[in-house]
Parts: C-alpha cells; structure tokens; sequence
C-alpha cells in the first residue's frame, strides 16, 4: 500500500514556492497568458514558455513538462485542464491531473505545488475544481512517487474551496 500524500493549501503566488515542480493550467497552443501560468513565465523568463510552445499544440486532459528556467523549482508542468472552448469537463480536468502526475516520477519529482486547475477563466466554480483536483490528488499522487502536494490560490475564495475540499475528503478517508 502507498503511503498517505501530504496535501495543503498556500495562498500566494504559486512561482514563488520551492518545490521540485510546478503545475499550472495551460491552454491547447501552451502560451502562458492567465493567471499562475503568467506568473511562472513572469518570474522564470520566456524560454519556459518557447519550450512549452515547441511541445504543442496538445488535447485537453494533456500535459508537457518543460525545465523552471529561473524558478526555485527546476520543472513547469503545463496540464490542459479546460481547451479553447471553455467547456467546463469533469473527466478532461481529470485527465490533466492525472497526466501532470505521470510526468512526476521520471522527473523525480517528490513536491510539487499546483495552481487550481480548471478555475482559470471561471470556467469551473472553485469549489467544483478544487474538489476534482483533491479527488485525484487524494487517489493518484503517492503512487506517482510524490510525498507532497501544495495547492496555491490566488485569492481568498479559491483557498476556502480548497481548504474545504480537502476537509470532506480527509473526513472520508477517516
């Protein structure tokens, strides 16, 4: 059996954190224009973006990694949670996570700090992206090889659902 997964939340600003890798939520072209994934390009330089770019374009429920150019963590993952479209899919968020967390193991990643997936553009509600972003954490992130997950928000409403995602789901696994 796989050792429990230490998850938490952080407000703040996700480029910021040290941690072996980052996730942040990407569009199918991979162009880091939103929310943690500008922030990321921001502080680590546009190569981060160019290597991301030259990997596309890639399907919703897909990830690339790419190296964390000058960040602390020395991997960006880019997991398309929601495409172009903008429709809000439960199983695409899904697979993006669990497509981030495959990367993981031969990255040697061990912690990893992820923005909440699937809430850029509003197209999932906070609370329904942080409960299908615990979901898989929850179920999939140890056996990846990691030991610990930080969910960073960006703002006071997004760490509510988050903190209160993770308090059903630590209830239900008692």
């Amino acid at each position: 059996m796989t050792a429990p997964i230490e998850i938490d939340v952080w407000q703040g600003d996700l480029a910021e954190l040290e941690v072996d890798a980052l996730i942040v939520g990407a569009n199918e072209s991979l162009f880091m224009t939103v929310g943690a994934a500008a922030s990321v390009k921001r502080h680590g330089g546009d190569a981060i973006e160019r290597a991301a770019v030259d990997q596309g374009p890639i399907e919703p429920g897909r990830a690339v990694a790419t190296a964390g150019g000058g960040l602390a963590a020395p991997y960006v993952i880019h997991a398309v949670a929601v495409g172009h479209d903008r429709i809000a899919d439960p199983e695409s968020l899904r697979a993006a996570v669990r497509a981030a967390l495959t990367l993981c193991a031969p990255l040697q990643v061990r912690r990893v700090a992820t923005a909440l997936l699937g809430a850029e553009h509003g197209v999932f509600p906070a609370q329904e992206a942080a409960d299908l972003l615990v979901g898989v954490l929850t179920a999939e992130a140890a056996s990846h090889g990691l030991e610990s997950v930080v969910i960073a928000t960006a703002h006071a409403g997004d760490t509510r659902a988050v903190g209160d995602a993770l308090a059903r789901e630590r209830a239900r696994i008692g």
